[in-house]
């Protein structure tokens, strides 16, 4: 019977198909896109450069872990016996990919029935890889990161993104509205998986978002969490009278201000 891969092996699978994307996504960016189409609303595009990019993800996961499921933002799940899953973004930010913004990222994580073993968030054009396991430390190009300690929110300057359909936006945006008084500031990449990364490296102190996927936020949140952060999901919020439903989303931040952004957000 084959024995069950540690952390650090998955780890290692998971960078070597984050780099395979890389690849694909690199020799594509900045040239004119191929076969883009629109999935979820006319905003929320699909290029061939995802595709590429998560066919060669799915080439290293097969060959390196083939009894394994992989759910793939692009292609779907398939099944697997072994009890291990990846859950995999190719390319985190198509809209800034596809308008030659260099903020991007491929997000690769490995779980099992109790969440994320081993997670990955790289940037294919910058280089930064940021990784982390379920027993280890957060790290940023091997050297271990910690996450910002800042205990006010009026200082706190915080993360988000927003959603591609228009109702939700509407919410979000009022959302931020009345948040922006209360922070330091508000910046948005256009990748939740960057966002996640940069918190975990405390270039941004605190993060949230809603109508993220599984996808987006699985190995961000695990090396947030592995950096000291404190991480927390975001329920579906119904619609009420002349306002649209929240989805689901997350919420990342130092202990001392979880909170009392997440009241806020919520």
């Amino acid at each position: 019977m084959r024995s069950q891969p540690t952390e650090e092996q998955l780890l290692s699978i998971a960078v070597a198909a984050a780099q395979a994307a890389a690849s694909e996504l690199v020799a594509r960016f900045r040239r004119p896109a191929v076969d883009v189409r629109s999935k979820t609303t006319a905003t929320d595009p699909v290029s061939a450069a995802d595709l590429a990019a998560e066919a060669a993800i799915r080439a290293v996961l097969t060959r390196e872990r083939p009894g394994d499921a992989i759910l793939g933002e692009e292609g779907g799940e398939s099944g697997g016996v072994s009890g291990l899953r990846w859950v995999v973004d190719p390319l985190d930010g198509t809209v800034n990919y596809l308008y030659g913004i260099a903020k991007v990222a491929v997000s690769v994580a490995c779980e099992d029935a109790n969440g994320a073993l081993a997670g990955v968030v790289l940037d294919p054009l910058g280089g930064d890889c940021f990784t982390a396991t379920r027993s280890g430390h957060a790290r940023l190009n091997d050297e271990v990161v910690e996450a910002s300690s800042c205990a006010a929110l009026e200082r706190a300057l915080v993360a988000t993104g927003f959603a591609y359909d228009a109702g939700v936006r509407r919410e979000q945006g009022a959302i931020v509205a009345a948040l922006l008084p209360k922070v330091r500031d508000i910046r948005r990449a256009g990748s939740a998986a960057t966002d996640l990364a940069s918190c975990a490296a405390g270039r941004v102190d605190a993060y949230f978002e809603r109508g993220v996927q599984a996808w987006d936020i699985a190995a961000g949140a695990l090396i947030c969490s592995r950096a000291g952060l404190a991480v927390r999901m975001l329920a579906e919020v119904p619609p009420a009278e002349g306002r649209s439903a929240l989805p689901f989303g997350i919420v990342v931040a130092p202990p001392a201000l979880i909170d009392e952004l997440e009241q806020l957000v919520t």
